[in-house]
């Protein structure tokens, strides 16, 4: 089946290209949306523009689409990339990397019910402990490019997600009761290399934002 993922750059997002691969699907596009808003209800926004680098590496074609990112608003954006999508790279499905969002999920399947294509959310209520020990375990380098939750402080932008400090995420989440896979907002993520990128990426530069306990990590990488 020919699918279109809903692509971040981060584990989710990937992870799911990356399962839908394996199942022996075709990955016609990544379609990725953009929004001026960091605080989007639906749209993941750390670092969101090197999402093109990933999709050079991956040999997949990328399709772009800004929102100003108001709630509710910002679907319509999104409606419309995933019609262009389907005009253009025939697409037959939407996959997304949706973990425990009912907000995201389902107004994602009323979007493709309205276009008459199959949604499929590969980590739906994975296991965070097993998802993290299956992304170590198929090679994902996964860096922290957001973070907005007790426990997550400045420190932890750019840290590579490794068994060490996977141990130490998951003593932060047992501790401050935040949701493992941060589902709840806690972090954002970036992959840097995994099975699909013909080469690992690296980072070339860096800037950090925010206040509070609300920080996000602007990268260059090549």
């Amino acid at each position: 089946m020919k699918c279109g993922i809903l692509f971040s750059g981060g584990k989710d997002s990937t992870y799911a290209a990356y399962l839908t691969k394996t199942s022996g699907n075709e990955i016609s596009c990544l379609i990725t949306i953009i929004s001026e808003n960091p605080e989007s209800y639906m749209f993941h926004t750390p670092s969101i523009s090197k999402v093109e680098k990933q999709a050079k590496v991956m040999n997949i074609p990328l399709l772009i689409q800004e929102t100003k990112g108001q709630k509710e608003e910002e679907l319509k954006d999104l409606e419309k990339a995933i019609k262009k999508a389907k005009t253009e790279f025939g697409i037959e499905a939407v996959v997304t990397g949706a973990v425990a969002s009912v907000y995201q999920a389902s107004r994602i399947q009323k979007i493709c019910d309205k276009l008459d294509l199959e949604c499929f959310n590969p980590l739906w209520q994975k296991d965070p402990k097993e998802y993290w020990d299956e992304l170590l375990k198929n090679g994902f380098e996964i860096i922290i490019t957001g973070v907005s939750a007790d426990g997550l402080g400045e420190e932890w932008l750019g840290q590579k997600i490794d068994k060490r400090m996977l141990n130490k995420l998951k003593e932060i989440a047992q501790k401050f009761k935040i949701h493992l896979s941060f589902e709840g907002g806690e972090a954002e993520t970036f992959v840097l290399n995994c099975p699909l990128f013909s080469r690992g990426l690296k980072i070339k530069d860096k800037k950090i934002f925010g206040k509070n306990n609300s920080w996000r990590l602007e990268i260059e990488v090549i």
